[in-house]
């Protein structure tokens, strides 16, 4: 690895991978590619390498605090539990100020294939790692190859060299590099247009959140933020997978709650309806 490292080179044969195609179950057309599974086979070495480097780039990052302090995903001893726990805190201190908390859940399209590698490699260097890291990560990243298997069929060899394998060692910890930065620029654009929303972060999905006594008074807020978050994530290379966006509202009243639908359609995303329970992070909140 320290090799590797030195000669800011990643050998070959480590960039070489089949991909087996496997459809999933119960699909009642197989003509959209999000019916397939796709598992990349990779050389172990070369897997129990990335992980090594993996933990040895967290190290660095926590110890400068790079990561953005409510990004709870792609590092070692975060889960989602903590995510629920962060989010469980907001709702109760809200309801200790009889504030009812609104939630604007989003998830990041394509993110792991999309990263930017350029971008990348400009947030290894932001993060203060030494130029020969940010060297091999440059040559990490080209001349990658895949062949496509499916049964007895084997396609010939494709270069491959778009985003990060979301399945590689590496993935998490150059996912919370890549958005660390984006976090942090999201938050300030936030505070300079006063839009009052906190966010919480776990690998590609977040979370707005916000707290009044008026949810349509939390819904303008979640919308000006959405909307801030779009074109911020345009500029990095990514964008909102719109179909996924759920909003949940937690009032402590035990009367009728019926609050109004937040209307994401001006964005190019749905309307969002109440609901009586939400499955986030596979937790349900009710």
């Amino acid at each position: 690895m320290n090799a590797c490292i030195h000669l800011e080179h990643w050998p070959s044969h480590f960039k070489q991978s089949s991909t087996i195609i496997i459809p999933k179950l119960n699909k009642q057309t197989y003509n959209n590619p999000k019916s397939f599974h796709l598992i990349v086979l990779l050389n172990t070495l070369g897997k129990l390498i990335k992980k090594v480097i993996a933990d040895r780039l967290q190290f660095h990052v926590v110890k400068n605090d790079f990561i953005y302090p409510s990004q709870l995903g792609g590092l070692k001893f975060k889960s989602t539990s903590d995510t629920e726990v962060a989010l469980t805190h907001a709702i109760r201190s809200g309801w200790v100020r009889n504030k009812t908390t609104s939630t604007l859940a989003f998830n990041i399209a394509q993110f792991f294939p999309s990263l930017n590698h350029q971008l990348l490699t400009l947030s290894l260097k932001k993060a203060g790692f030494d130029p020969r890291v940010i060297s091999f990560f440059a040559d990490f990243f080209i001349q990658r190859k895949t062949n496509y298997r499916w049964n007895k069929f084997s396609s010939l060899i494709y270069k491959v060299n778009v985003g990060v394998g979301q399945g590689s060692a590496l993935s998490p910890i150059l996912f919370a590099l890549y958005l660390s930065p984006l976090l942090y620029i999201l938050e300030k654009h936030l505070k300079s247009l006063n839009i009052p929303v906190s966010l919480i972060s776990f690998v590609d999905d977040g979370l707005f959140i916000s707290q009044n006594k008026s949810i349509a008074i939390s819904n303008v807020q979640l919308f000006c933020g959405y909307n801030v978050l779009l074109g911020l994530l345009k500029k990095f290379g990514l964008s909102i997978e719109h179909s996924k966006t759920e909003s949940f509202h937690f009032n402590r009243s035990h009367r009728t709650f019926n609050p109004p639908p937040l209307d994401l359609s001006p964005l190019g995303g749905p309307t969002l309806y109440p609901k009586s329970s939400w499955k986030y992070l596979g937790f349900i909140f009710d």
